[in-house]
């Protein structure tokens, strides 16, 4: 694990793999075991996790093993790192468009896990209010959002029959096949619908 796993990866040419398919792992033994047995500390399994996330893990199969109560800090730090995890730190747009105009918007986002998202989902704008709901879909391809910052800008149209009012834009990350938002930001604001309200915005 310190030497012959690390080369392997590079010579098999493994090393990117991650950017197109998630990268999953499964526990040897269980964590009583690596406890009782191998006799690592949290040393030991704070180099696995280390490794773990420098090779981008998605997913890990502990075999539904208990976690010595020691290591559960670890774990669940682990668990906030792996896969992808969303943050959308600013959301720009304008406070009024037209029917059948155009709302422009600027956003910046963070993901801050060590993988992409790798299902086709879609980032979605809804706007609403009492009597009316209007969902907007963008055009971003989540699967391209990499570990790091990632500067989104696009417009979405408002339909013609729009009724004018003002409305409460939100946003959510919806999968195609399924209703209503999916996946959870990693930030505060998401209402009982999965949505995350970003300001009013005035429909003339």
């Amino acid at each position: 694990m310190y030497d012959y796993y690390p080369q392997t990866i590079i010579h098999y040419d493994m090393q990117d793999a991650w950017k197109k398919a998630h990268v999953s792992f499964e526990i040897c033994g269980t964590f009583q075991n690596w406890k009782n047995t191998q006799g690592y500390g949290t040393d030991e399994v704070k180099y696995i996790i280390d490794q773990s996330l420098k090779w981008h893990i998605s997913s890990f199969n502990a075999k539904s093993s208990q976690v010595p109560e020691e290591w559960e800090p670890l774990i669940n730090d682990w668990l906030k790192k792996m896969g992808y995890r969303f943050v959308l730190r600013k959301f720009s747009y304008p406070a009024k468009v037209g029917q059948n105009g155009k709302l422009s918007f600027q956003s910046w986002w963070e993901n801050k896990g060590v993988a992409p998202c790798y299902g086709n989902y879609r980032v979605v704008l809804r706007l609403i209010n009492e009597d009316h709901e209007i969902i907007l879909p963008t055009d971003a391809d989540m699967k391209q959002w990499l570990p790091g910052d990632i500067v989104y800008e696009d417009a979405v149209f408002i339909p013609a029959d729009t009724r004018p009012g003002t409305f409460d834009l939100q946003i959510g990350i919806l999968d195609p096949m399924l209703s209503g938002p999916r996946i959870d930001l990693a930030m505060e604001g998401r209402n009982p619908e999965g949505w995350y309200s970003l300001g009013e915005v005035e429909v003339y």
